[in-house]
């Protein structure tokens, strides 16, 4: 069975354990049908369109 040879140090265990808690903010694109922020591939929340073409018709409030 395998038992560590020598106790890990604090500072040792607390720099493995550092990465696990970054978080990374969204990546956000301006859309270039209406100028909102949006994710990446998807499609616009906004206005319905993704890669210039109307593909989700949203109604005019």
């Amino acid at each position: 069975m395998a038992v560590p040879k020598r106790r890990v140090s604090k500072a040792r265990r607390d720099k493995r354990r550092s990465n696990v808690w970054k978080l990374d903010a969204p990546t956000l694109v301006r859309c270039k049908q209406c100028g909102e922020y949006t994710v990446p591939h998807k499609v616009c929340g906004s206005c319905g369109y993704y890669k210039g073409k109307l593909v989700v018709a949203k109604d005019e409030d």
